[in-house]
């Protein structure tokens, strides 16, 4: 952790006007290493102690920004009851709770229904006869993923999947070794500043690590706090090397809090 992120994270904490604090975080490649096998992603075993203090401090509001499905991120990521979930990239939102998950509806036209299935039908085909290429269905979208082909075969699926999302999609995002095409608009930045302004937050602090979390970088404020994970271009003010570091800097933080 450098030592301008270290500065900011203990000037906030010391600061109770800057309350109801959001911390929202990415899951796969932010608190849990990236995995060929998406169903093996874990939150780094610090990581979930970490995340248990900070919900439990007062004036702290904790929520996970994913691009998994609810109830795959609800199965895997491990996180303590009040938690907000915000699913499929900002489609799909839930509260954690002692007895499961408390969801927010998601109710799709007979249009968009009709829709999804052609996707799903469509996506198949391309997957077909492709090594490592595999699809996904999700209850708003379909998810092209390529991180277990070759180079030779992932391109050339990704670009299909881009081509039939701008033909039958709402939105299509492309991020790591993955296309997911979308029968709603949605984006993890959308349902942030949602989220924020229902809880009043002055302050943000979001990390990421893929291409999709630069929506929810640029949508926030000048003086939230916003960490890539990783390597590439970014929009956020800090950086951090891996999941390990940023894990790092969430104990600083509940430390200080």
């Amino acid at each position: 952790m450098t030592d301008a992120l270290a500065d900011v994270l203990a000037s906030l904490a010391g600061d109770a006007d800057r309350r109801p604090l959001l911390v929202a975080l990415d899951f796969d490649g932010t608190l849990a290493p990236l995995q060929d096998d998406p169903s093996a992603s874990r939150i780094l075993p610090e990581g979930v102690d970490v995340l248990a203090r900070l919900a439990g401090t007062d004036g702290v509001a904790l929520a996970l920004v994913s691009g998994r499905s609810m109830s795959d991120l609800h199965e895997l990521a491990q996180v303590p009851s009040g938690t907000f979930l915000i699913g499929s990239h900002g489609a799909e939102r839930a509260r954690v709770t002692t007895w499961g998950l408390d969801r927010d509806v998601v109710q799709l036209s007979d249009e968009q229904a009709d829709r999804l299935a052609s996707l799903g039908a469509e996506a198949a085909r391309i997957a077909r006869g492709r090594d490592g290429v595999w699809v996904e269905t999700k209850p708003t979208a379909v998810v092209v993923h390529t991180r277990l082909a070759e180079d030779a075969v992932a391109r050339p699926a990704e670009q299909e999947a881009i081509a039939l999302g701008e033909r039958l999609g709402s939105g299509v995002l492309h991020g790591k070794d993955v296309v997911e095409i979308s029968v709603l608009t949605a984006s993890k930045g959308e349902a942030l500043t949602a989220l924020r302004d229902e809880l009043g937050a002055p302050v943000v602090l979001y990390a990421g690590d893929d291409v999709t979390d630069e929506h929810a970088f640029t949508a926030l404020r000048p003086d939230d706090v916003t960490v890539k994970v990783g390597t590439g271009e970014t929009s956020a003010r800090f950086r951090v090397d891996d999941p390990e570091e940023m894990v790092a800097a969430l104990a600083a933080l509940a430390d200080a809090l």
